[in-house]
């Protein structure tokens, strides 16, 4: 963990926090973006040296102890574009990596299917050959920053039949005929939608890596992500106690503040424990992935994201039967996060899927 970066992103939150709260619910906020650029936390993602996960965790971090929104923004322009930064031909990267770190294009990352969520290996859009480049067909589900962004990595399969091994990564941007989208509503305020792809033409040089080598370009972006995941959560669960505990050594009861009954302070205290025990998991899958530790990385960041998600649900939850009736104003910080925080149970790897995942690499020996 670096904490001078956690704190240093926790300050820009607060700059970010107006800007954020003028966008509008469920599309993108190009001004945000743009601001968010313009403070250098683009240009810290997309280095030119190796990108950490440890930084990635700190920012997220931060910024959501204060904005989930700039924090949000700042994640999905990170998961859309990281894929380009690392796989991208030089040329592809040259064009679009400056407006990227820049703020000024908006971009997105397309897996998921109505059919192919926590499979997914299962995905059935298509890619097939047309001279120099290829025709992808089919639909993506779900998809934060659509039908907004400007450009999608974007995972089609080109070898039918074949699993995980025939998947490719494209480069799919917003002005290429055939791809249409809507916004899907959704329970927190950040943009999703469905895409449409119909017959639409990606040239050869749009693609990410190897040819049928996608799924190891989606796999290498969500080994990095994950943790920061946890390090969203995190955040969140740290905002939530604050109030709580604030609220607890003002408000009185009885004669006396709530904190001095058990019932209380108990239950605050073992959200602090949870806290401090997911931050602890977090930054160790973090590490483990900087260190190059493939071995335990992946059992690692299916606890930190796992354990970090779980302790935000029940901080929030916590912290809002704590406040009582104040907790469920409409407009409480409180009652924003109740919508925010239930979305990254499910993200990214369910806490089902999470829990797969540590029972294999636990009886693998990986951890």
């Amino acid at each position: 963990m670096t904490r001078a970066l956690v704190e240093e992103c926790e300050r820009l939150g607060h700059v970010l926090v107006e800007l954020a709260e003028s966008g509008e619910p469920g599309r993108v906020n190009r001004s945000l973006i743009a601001a968010i650029a313009g403070h250098g936390l683009f240009d810290r993602l997309f280095s030119d040296n190796t990108v950490t996960a440890t930084d990635l965790c700190s920012i997220r971090q931060g910024l959501a102890r204060v904005s989930t929104a700039a924090e949000t923004a700042f994640a999905v322009q990170g998961l859309g574009a990281i894929p380009i930064h690392l796989n991208g031909v030089d040329e592809l990267c040259a064009r679009v990596m400056p407006a990227i770190r820049g703020g000024t294009i908006v971009a997105a990352f397309a897996l998921t299917e109505p059919g192919a969520g926590s499979d997914a290996a299962a995905l059935v859009t298509t890619a097939e050959r047309d001279g120099n480049g290829f025709r992808l067909n089919g639909e993506k589900a779900y998809i934060s920053n659509a039908p907004d962004a400007d450009m999608y990595t974007l995972f089609a399969r080109t070898t039918p039949d074949s699993g995980s091994r025939g998947i490719t990564a494209f480069v799919v941007t917003s002005d290429m005929g055939g791809l249409r989208g809507e916004p899907i509503p959704m329970l927190s305020p950040h943009p999703v939608g469905r895409l449409h792809l119909d017959d639409v033409f990606v040239p050869a040089e749009n693609v990410l890596g190897e040819i049928d080598h996608g799924f190891r370009v989606a796999m290498q972006t969500l080994d990095l992500f994950r943790p920061s995941v946890g390090a969203f959560a995190l955040g969140m669960a740290e905002a939530a106690l604050r109030i709580a505990a604030s609220h607890a050594t003002t408000r009185t009861a009885f004669g006396a503040p709530i904190s001095d009954f058990q019932g209380v302070s108990h239950q605050l205290a073992d959200v602090r424990l949870a806290i401090e025990s997911a931050e602890l998991l977090v930054y160790s899958a973090a590490a483990a992935h900087d260190d190059g530790d493939n071995e335990t990385l992946t059992g690692k960041a299916a606890m930190a994201k796992l354990h970090a998600t779980e302790t935000a649900q029940l901080a929030v939850d916590t912290a809002i039967q704590v406040l009582g009736a104040r907790g469920l104003e409409a407009d409480s910080t409180l009652a924003h996060l109740y919508l925010e925080v239930r979305a990254p149970r499910i993200y990214e790897g369910t806490s089902e899927i999470q829990r797969n995942i540590i029972a294999r690499e636990m009886f693998s020996g990986r951890i």
